[in-house]
């Protein structure tokens, strides 16, 4: 047994609150069962066939209020796979359910059999004709394939709120718009063409000239069966109007039966119908848009009205006007997003009748702008507006920082109300549509309907296009609580129908909890056509049964997730996935959502149940042990939910009262561990590479065999030599600042083989040579920002060295008259933010009084101006890191880049190298994931220069490309050099 065993149990449920009436029953323990496991092992190759009981939790959540566990969850690489997995379903009477982001709201990301993650390797983006299209992968984001088209100044029709971390297949699957589409510019209108793999395995290229020949071959009945509904829907006038009228306004309730009346032929009709048909008719892997000019000149308001009708009535006056976007939000809404960082925190005082509306005209270039700026003026004089609070301006800005801010709390509204909600209760989101011109009569019928089922909805949506959401919470575990959900929901629909003449879906999709109300909004003869829709190209019912069509009244009030209280941290997660795309463990283990939703199924269970044990053996490495604690989830997180420090925090839990007091012992004595590493860094560069790194890691091993694999770090291959014994004299005398070189690179050299100074020489070389001086303490030896301590959860660590680094660092600046500049991101952080959680009260009053730089925003602003550029390369990728995102300084390190070199990058793919300190070295195949997509798009081209902030993020990068990686102020320096 390793001496530094983590404790058993340690991160059991202090208290359940189980057995809840969802939770995975005990059968469920040992996970796939037989012979399902096997065989689609046999056939896929087992690393693609997830089995355990804590996969199947993980994938059973998603964005929606619905909870299915799967019986295994298969990762498809390829067409080969998916069309692999159809025909074993088909074999074997199984049913299969697509996943990508699992952003959805209605349950179409989950299955009860098979379900397929085609998020994983479904990722790209090939821009063509200049931008005018783009062929995208169904598992790229939305936000990425605009990131890509946006060099060319064009972007994708359709704009979701959860555009950075929806998927493109999924937004095609659901039909989804978002702010600006309205109808004309959805995935309906600006698709080119779709690839498609039918449920029988036919692979349809709706572009190939001869997809028709070839589909009538492989498939006649279908052909037939797909021109007969055409002629029968044409046949009847009142259902063609019907069906063109259904149209007008947002709608995706059901299957698109326009595409009968648009398209001509079977490929053509099926192109349509595949577009908001929720992985029902086929799997959609490769889509190419039609793309639409980016317009970046804006003018934007937030107008404050006295009543939701009230701003519900201006709505067409904008609309008259031009306006590209009206979103709407109501009270309840205004007051929930004061969670949502940069909203202004007097929005929490507004009364509870105010709404809002934000109103924003685009257009290419500023004349348009100021045009577009004189008709908004025109409108703004018309109208009755209110300023309850002093942060409301009522007026309209060019500003791209406060325009920002509106559409953070815009998009932020649907997690921004869920983390307001009661703890423990299940929050529904609707979405539904009316013509633009009974808006405001709506709003009323929905306030009175909400009123007298006693509920107290947020309203928000899109109200240019008469389409609005709002959200409501109850317990799931409640019977009573269910059944008035229930009520209100058939009272909801039947209003929304027979009053409004609306679609029960305007733009989520039809979902489990729209399925059963289909055929009220569409009538008997349209449902029908839609129920042979499904039987001609599905047959068999293999495809997400019940996601879509059920004929079960009741259907949407099965499978309704409770929400058992967990940690208070991250209790407000709605579950909306937001934060896995800036995960870096997302494709090894776990993401934060997955994080959550596997403690919360803890919750659900009773003591002792085979279920908890399960999720226990595999939580501590999937979830704990490889997650990089970065945070960056935070960031992503509209809310600011911080997974990562969970995770830190059960660190802690396993600690036991040995390994802290070893953990605090070492801070104490860090000066001595320090020198010792520096040591045994330059002794290692004096062994020949061959034997050294066989024979280093060859101890190494052992010693995280004696003492605790997660405690000791595996010496790699290659790591950076040692530093210089000694930092480069300064004088305090004169100085402009304090230069803190970190412990990192008091222990480790510079890229191998890269001629010039060390980086703190370059640091005081480079401040000299701009006339601002920096000073070195003769006494930071010992010193460190206590990250390596917190990040492990060793909180008596912590606690010695911030407190001893901030008493060091009030002294070195005079009480803080001077700044502290800091020469690695990670440290800059852990002193300037981190440490405060664990300094003492006197402590936290002298870290007030610290202004702490890093070292790349001290060159960026007091010593660019005063350096003479005399030489540059013609190339730099840039890695951001993690840290640099938390301080906002990225655009700095852009900075220094840009004096340094005649065209710098930064990859689309750029993200947390999950190197984490040493964590890329406790745990190498969490960094080879994490960089993975960047690494590929980095190593797809020469550059001349690859430039970062942070030693240890240098040396993940040197190891994931192959090439060298160094401080952005080496090349500065070099650049400035005389």
């Amino acid at each position: 047994m390793p001496l530094l065993e983590p404790k058993p149990g340690a991160l059991r449920p202090r208290s359940t609150g189980g057995p809840a009436p969802d939770k995975v029953p005990d059968h469920r323990a040992a996970g796939t069962p037989e012979p399902l496991r096997t065989e689609l092992a046999a056939l896929l190759g087992p690393q693609k066939v997830l089995w355990k009981v804590s996969d199947l939790v993980r994938y059973a959540s998603d964005a929606s209020p619905y909870r299915f566990v799967p019986q295994v969850v298969v990762v498809a690489e390829d067409i080969d796979d998916v069309s692999a997995v159809l025909s074993y379903a088909h074999g074997r009477q199984r049913e299969v359910v697509f996943r990508a982001a699992g952003t959805s709201l209605n349950g179409q990301a989950q299955g009860e059999d098979i379900l397929v993650d085609v998020r994983r390797h479904w990722a790209g983006i090939e821009v063509l004709e200049e931008g005018r299209r783009a062929r995208i992968r169904p598992g790229t984001t939305v936000a990425r394939a605009n990131a890509a088209l946006a060099r060319h100044g064009r972007v994708l029709g359709p704009d979701p709120a959860s555009a950075i971390a929806c998927t493109v297949g999924g937004v095609v699957a659901n039909n989804a718009s978002g702010m600006t589409a309205g109808t004309t510019r959805n995935s309906y209108r600006t698709l080119s063409s779709l690839t498609f793999v039918l449920p029988g395995g036919t692979v349809v290229d709706t572009a190939d000239p001869l997809a028709d020949e070839e589909l009538a071959r492989a498939e006649p009945a279908l052909c037939h069966g797909l021109m007969e509904i055409k002629r029968e829907i044409e046949a009847d006038p009142a259902l063609t109007a019907r069906i063109r009228a259904k149209y007008e306004i947002k709608n995706t309730t059901g299957y698109r039966l326009d595409a009968y009346l648009d398209g001509t032929t079977p490929v053509e009709i099926l192109r349509g119908l595949m577009v908001g048909s929720e992985g029902t008719l086929g799997f959609i892997c490769e889509i190419v848009f039609d793309t639409l000019p980016l317009e970046r000149e804006v003018c934007t308001a937030l107008l404050f009205f006295p009543s939701l009708p009230a701003a519900a009535a201006a709505v067409p006056l904008f609309n008259a006007a031009g306006a590209v976007a009206v979103e709407l939000m109501d009270g309840n809404t205004l007051r929930a997003s004061v969670s949502v960082p940069g909203v202004p925190a007097d929005w929490a005082d507004l009364p509870r009748e105010t709404t809002a509306l934000l109103v924003e005209f685009r257009a290419p270039d500023p004349a348009g702008r100021d045009a577009c700026a004189q008709r908004a003026a025109r409108v703004l004089d018309r109208l009755d507006l209110v300023a309850p609070v002093p942060s409301v301006t009522n007026a309209f800005t060019s500003d791209p920082r406060t325009v920002g801010g509106y559409w953070q709390a815009r998009r932020a509204f649907v997690t921004a109300v869920g983390g307001a909600r009661a703890r423990g209760t299940t929050l529904i989101t609707e979405d539904f549509a009316v013509p633009p011109s009974r808006l405001a009569e709506a709003c009323e019928a929905l306030l009175a309907l909400q009123a007298e089922h006693g509920f107290d909805a947020a309203v928000a949506g899109h109200a240019a296009h008469g389409n609005l959401h709002f959200m409501l919470a109850f317990d799931a575990a409640d019977p009573a609580d269910v059944e008035r959900y229930g009520a209100f929901m058939e009272a909801f629909c039947r209003l929304t129908v027979e009053r409004f003449d609306g679609s029960l879906k305007a733009e989520h999709s039809t979902g489990r909890n729209m399925a059963p109300f289909l055929e009220l909004e569409w009538g008997p003869v349209a449902t029908g056509l839609m129920w042979r829709t499904k039987h001609l190209i599905d047959p068999e019912g293999v495809l997400a049964p019940r996601v879509l069509l059920d004929r079960d009244p009741r259907a949407h009030l099965r499978g309704l997730k409770t929400i058992p209280q967990v940690e208070a941290v991250v209790d407000p997660c709605i579950e909306c996935g937001f934060c896995e795309p800036a995960c870096p463990s997302g494709d090894l283990t776990t993401t934060p959502r997955q994080r959550i939703v596997l403690r919360r199924e803890m919750l659900r269970q009773q003591p002792g149940s085979a279920v908890l044990d399960g999720l226990l053996a595999s939580y501590g490495y999937d979830a704990v042990d490889t997650c990089a604690a970065d945070s960056t989830c935070r960031l992503a997180c509209p809310v600011g939910i911080d997974t990562g420090a969970l995770m830190k925090d059960f660190r802690h839990r396993r600690h036991g009262p040995r390994e802290e007091a070893a953990a605090a012992l070492a801070a104490r004595r860090f000066g001595a561990a320090e020198s010792a590493a520096r040591l045994a860094v330059s002794a290692a560069d004096r062994i020949p590479f061959r034997i050294g790194a066989g024979l280093l890691g060859a101890v190494t091993a052992a010693a995280r065999r004696a003492v605790r694999p997660d405690l000791v770090p595996q010496w790699p291959a290659r790591l950076p030599g040692a530093a210089a014994r000694h930092l480069p004299p300064t004088r305090r005398v004169g100085a402009a600042a304090v230069y803190y070189p970190a412990c990192v690179n008091r222990i480790f050299g510079g890229p191998e083989g890269r001629p010039g100074p060390s980086l703190p020489e370059a640091v005081v070389t480079l401040s000299e040579r701009a006339g601002r001086p920096v000073w070195i303490p003769g006494d930071v030896g010992g010193t460190c920002c206590a990250t390596i301590w917190h990040s492990k959860g060793y909180e008596a660590g912590a606690r010695v060295m911030a407190n001893r680094i901030v008493e060091a660092a009030w002294g070195w600046t005079a009480g803080g008259r001077l700044p502290l500049v800091v020469d690695a991101s990670s440290c800059t952080l852990g002193i300037a933010r981190e440490v405060v959680a664990y300094l003492t009260r006197e402590n936290r009053g002298l870290h007030a009084e610290l202004r702490v730089l890093d070292s790349i925003v001290w060159a960026a602003e007091e010593l660019l101006p005063h350096l003479e550029v005399r030489r540059t390369v013609g190339s730099a990728v840039l890695h951001p890191t993690c840290s640099m995102r938390h301080l906002g300084d990225e655009d700095r390190l852009r900075a220094v880049a840009e004096a340094c070199a005649e065209e710098v990058v930064v990859p689309e793919e750029a993200g947390c190298c999950a190197f984490a300190g040493d964590r890329g070295m406790l745990h190498p195949e969490l960094t080879a994931s994490a960089t993975a997509r960047e690494a590929a798009e980095v190593t797809a081209r020469p550059f001349d220069a690859h430039l970062s902030a942070n030693r240890m993020c240098e040396v993940g990068m040197d190891r994931a490309t192959g090439r060298s990686y160094c401080s952005a102020l080496l090349e500065l320096e070099r650049a400035t050099r005389p």
